[in-house]
């Protein structure tokens, strides 16, 4: 079961969750904004019918003049600029500005209401009239904004607890895979050694050479599995090795164990050589970890595996091609984490241990080339060349 494919449908649907709720809070604060902006106008024009009755009415008492001071002086949060009719500006508000700059300030500020929107007519008069331009209060502004901060902040707390929660679970993971290679490496030693020891009983019992050598051929298999346990957690020893040579000790061993209807090809010789910096019982772990991989995946067919190296300055490319079922695009960013697997047994570590190795240890790479469903599917492992220092 693809328990990774799991977790990351449910990723995608807290993603989705958090960013409808970023929706939903900008929806909700721009409704907000058209509501404010709506009284603010309603303000605006109150203010301007407030200046056109004191400017032309002589009879409106006390108490009405009192509360029309009232409605003008109590508007302490909409920038606004009156001009004449000649288009000079004849009164502002709530603009901040000193002595200085403050013709500049205004003309700047009027220019950017005119942009916005059209003026309210406030008549004089004796055919006089004034233009007031506002624009939208610093309340309103950071109440339009906010949101964005918020989902922005939202969007950076989930990434940090995102990469913290992820880095925890990898070191956890690791001291994991750490504690279980190292006590089956442990718990591998005791059956050897006891395996070891029957092997020359069966010596001395003249059992038939062939068997034996077979025997200890497995034997030699069972240690080099145990070696590589053993390795797990810490930093290997590179040696420069024959890279060719490495490959061939490989299929050599593997053609052996599985499907005679799997055939082997490769571009390169024995005679060849080409010496780089590696670890061989772990690079052989990896190169036999992709074939039982394409194995699966041509299942009961004939197929063929394919080796093609390529030498360039200052790497090796290694790729590996089977005519297998393919891996689909869904699945080729998951295939290399632990517990991937399409089969029923297997607990999916094969290429996630592979990816440690040629990664963490030789400081390469290793990923999909390429992939056709029901064609072909190549893995490309990069491993850095030698260099001789003088």
């Amino acid at each position: 079961m693809d328990i990774y494919f799991k977790k990351r449908k449910w990723k995608r649907y807290i993603f989705l969750a958090a960013v409808l709720i970023g929706i939903g809070s900008i929806l909700y604060t721009n409704n907000l904004v058209n509501e404010v902006s709506k009284e603010e106008r309603i303000k605006v024009e109150r203010w301007a019918e407030a200046t056109h009755l004191l400017a032309t009415k002589n009879d409106l008492g006390n108490d009405v003049s009192h509360y029309l001071n009232k409605v003008i002086t109590t508007n302490t949060t909409i920038p606004l600029i009156i001009v004449d009719d000649n288009g000079e500006i004849y009164f502002d508000r709530n603009i901040k500005y000193n002595d200085k700059n403050k013709d500049k300030v205004l003309r700047q500020e009027l220019k950017k209401m005119k942009a916005n929107q059209s003026p309210i007519v406030v008549p004089l008069g004796d055919n006089e009239d004034q233009y007031l331009y506002y624009k939208e209060s610093s309340l309103q502004t950071k109440l339009k904004y906010y949101p964005i901060f918020q989902l922005a902040v939202i969007i950076i707390f989930i990434v940090i607890a995102y990469i913290a929660f992820s880095s925890a679970r990898k070191t956890e993971q690791n001291l994991v895979w750490v504690g279980m290679a190292k006590e089956t490496a442990h718990q591998l030693g005791t059956p050897i050694s006891s395996l070891l020891a029957w092997m020359e009983l069966l010596k001395d019992e003249n059992v038939s050479p062939s068997i034996m050598n077979e025997l200890e051929k497995d034997m030699s298999r069972l240690e080099r599995i145990t070696e590589r346990f053993s390795k797990v957690g810490s930093k290997p020893e590179l040696y420069p090795e024959n890279i060719y040579a490495q490959l061939m000790n490989t299929i050599t061993y593997l053609q052996s164990r599985i499907s005679k209807k799997i055939t082997f090809e490769y571009n390169f010789s024995l005679n060849e050589e080409l010496f780089i910096p590696l670890s061989s019982s772990l690079f052989s772990w990896v190169i036999e970890n992709i074939v039982r991989n394409s194995v699966d995946a041509i299942e009961n067919n004939h197929g063929t595996i394919r080796f093609h190296v390529e030498n360039t300055e200052k790497e090796v490319l290694i790729d590996i091609t089977d005519n297998g079922k393919g891996i689909s695009k869904s699945k080729q960013k998951t295939i290399f984490q632990p517990g991937f697997t399409t089969k029923k047994r297997g607990w999916g570590l094969g290429l996630s241990l592979s990816k440690r190795i040629v990664e963490n240890y030789h400081n390469g790479k290793i990923f999909i080339k390429s992939s056709e469903p029901n064609k072909a599917t190549t893995f490309r492992v990069v491993l850095k060349k030698y260099e001789t220092h003088e």
